[in-house]
C-alpha cells in the first residue's frame, strides 16, 4: 500500500492509503465532500550518514556477539621525535 496526498481548497491536504498505480489524479474531501487534486509526493529518499549508519551496524553486532576485552591494552609509545633539538623544548 502506498500513501497518495490530495488537497482540498478548502480543508487542506489528506492522504489516502491505495495499491499503488491505483489512485486517480482527483478524490472527494473526507471533510466536506469537495473535488481535491492529487499532490506529487517524492518517494522516500531519506539516506542514512555514514557515521549514524556504522554506529547503528555496531549496535546491531553487539547484541549477537559482543567485542569483549580479554585484558589490557598494550601501552602506546610515544614516537621518538624527527629532531633531537625538540627534546631540550620546553613541555607544557
Amino acid at each position: 500500500m502506498a500513501g497518495y496526498l490530495y488537497r482540498c481548497g478548502r480543508c487542506g491536504p489528506w492522504e489516502v492509503q491505495r495499491p499503488i498505480g491505483t489512485a486517480e489524479s482527483t478524490n472527494t474531501c473526507p471533510v466536506c465532500g469537495a473535488i481535491g487534486r492529487r499532490l506529487f509526493t517524492p518517494p522516500l529518499l531519506a539516506r542514512t550518514p555514514t557515521a549514524v549508519a556504522g554506529a547503528r551496524q555496531r549496535e546491531e553486532a553487539s547484541r549477537d556477539a559482543p567485542q569483549v576485552a580479554t585484558g589490557v591494552p598494550p601501552k602506546r609509545s610515544r614516537p621518538a621525535p624527527r629532531d633531537p633539538r625538540w627534546s631540550n623544548l620546553p613541555r607544557p
